[in-house]
């Protein structure tokens, strides 16, 4: 049992593809014994991966910053709430609470978050698995820039390999639990 942090849009006005990507990773953490840690929102995929973990059955944790509170957009039908001062101290519990972690398409905010929990695991500061869940090819410009990096050296190649890219929400979940089981 591991509690998955989920990255991933928060804004409103996406495609029902990817509200339903977040959907149903979300359905799928309970059965197979995970709990959500997130970013503590109740609208987008945020909020869709959120409902859908409740459904699933699964116990959710969301992280948000006052300032989110203030705005409205508090999942606050989380099994845990946490409010903290800022964004910084957002991603720090999130990362403290968390055994493992899932990107899905995302904007700014994703990325950021994503690359935090990269850089913090290639300075071993954490050993925890990273997966970049990408059905649709969303991040293949990314992830082809980053593999130009590693040809000229300004990424090493050991930290492309720290970040587990694939194409389904069951092999996002059996990549995170055999990495618990070794």
């Amino acid at each position: 049992m591991a509690a998955i942090c989920v990255f991933c849009a928060s804004s409103s006005t996406l495609d029902q593809q990817w509200l339903d990507l977040a959907t149903q990773l979300g359905k799928s953490l309970g059965p197979r014994g995970h709990s959500l840690v997130s970013g503590g929102g109740c609208v987008g995929m945020m909020g869709a991966v959120a409902d859908g973990a409740r459904a699933g059955g699964a116990h959710t944790l969301g992280v948000i910053p006052q300032t989110l509170v203030d705005l409205e957009v508090a999942d606050t039908r989380s099994d845990e709430l946490v409010v903290t001062t800022d964004m910084g101290a957002r991603k720090n519990i999130m990362i403290e609470r968390s055994d493992a972690f899932i990107t899905l398409p995302g904007g700014l905010g994703t990325l950021d978050e994503l690359f935090e929990v990269w850089t913090t695991a290639t300075l071993d500061l954490h050993r925890k698995p990273i997966v970049l869940l990408d059905p649709t090819g969303f991040y293949d410009g990314l992830w082809g820039w980053l593999s130009d990096l590693a040809d000229t050296e300004f990424v090493r190649r050991t930290a492309l390999a720290q970040v587990t890219v694939v194409s389904s929400i069951e092999a996002a979940l059996d990549t995170i639990e055999a990495a618990a089981r070794s």
